[in-house]
């Protein structure tokens, strides 16, 4: 049998939600059979079939007591199952918007995503942001297509607070970025030549927007508080943000009067924060 027909025989194995769900049963803890046709609400021919058939491919062991158990192929084999679960949940999506501008190792976890919601309304999706925004007591990270605005109330508030702000938008728009004099220090900005999603986090909550097929951004995408998608939105925005560049002009570096968050002025008079 060669390799492929092995997944191939594998995904037939598993093509039945009784079977998941003794596999899902299982991972909880051990069970005889007649407890998990019990639980899943089987007959005993057919809960006699399912376990003959993991057993046979290596899923689940039986136990010289009787209990049923996933084998460790078993247990590798259900870790990696809510990547293909959430993906074709969100088929849709997934087929008018493109993953594969993220880098590979975390498009290779894209099952961390399986607790975020997809939300297609752009402006629930804004008002949501502004409000998770709000909430936020630690920190505010973003990545976006257009430069951060500092004047919306929700941020402004959150700024009196103490909350720090990170924001990465595309180089093309540092000439036109004029920011307002009421920023503080607890806000830094980079820059990237190219945006290749729309990345939205804080300490309790995160969101992703991929862009189209078209490479629109379209804000729509995935919404969530689970601490495993929080964690993955974290640290893509922390890949992008160790890439990016900062908001500061060449000859600041060796300017004596440079001040981390303070304002320094670019040949062309404009204020370049850092």
């Amino acid at each position: 049998m060669s390799n492929n027909e092995g997944i191939a025989k594998l995904l037939f194995d598993l093509s039945s939600e009784s079977r998941l769900d003794i596999l899902r049963e299982l991972n909880l803890h051990s069970l005889k059979m007649n407890e998990i046709a019990r639980k899943l609400d089987l007959t005993a021919t057919e809960n006699f079939r399912h376990l003959q058939r993991l057993s046979k491919i290596g899923l689940i062991q039986k136990l010289p007591d009787g209990n049923y158990i996933l084998s460790e192929i078993g247990k590798l084999t259900l870790q990696f199952l809510p990547a293909l679960e959430f993906i074709f949940k969100n088929k849709e999506y997934f087929l008018d918007h493109d993953i594969w501008r993220l880098p590979y190792q975390f498009v290779n976890r894209i099952g961390e995503l399986s607790g975020a919601t997809l939300s297609m309304d752009v402006i629930e999706n804004i008002n949501h942001a502004a409000q998770v925004m709000a909430e936020a007591e630690k920190f505010v990270w973003g990545l976006g297509d257009k430069a951060m605005e500092f004047v919306d109330p929700a941020m402004a508030k959150a700024m009196t607070s103490g909350v720090k702000f990170r924001y990465i938008f595309p180089e093309s728009m540092l000439p036109k970025y004029k920011p307002k004099v009421d920023e503080m220090a607890n806000v830094e900005k980079r820059t990237l030549s190219t945006i290749p999603a729309v990345i939205f986090c804080t300490e309790k909550e995160a969101a992703i927007c991929l862009p189209t097929s078209a490479g629109r951004l379209d804000y729509a995408g995935f919404f969530g508080k689970d601490p495993m998608f929080v964690n993955w939105t974290k640290e893509l925005f922390e890949f992008y943000w160790n890439r990016g560049q900062r908001c500061f002009p060449k000859q600041a570096l060796f300017s004596k009067t440079y001040k981390r968050g303070n304002p320094i002025n670019s040949k062309q008079g404009e204020l370049i924060w850092v």
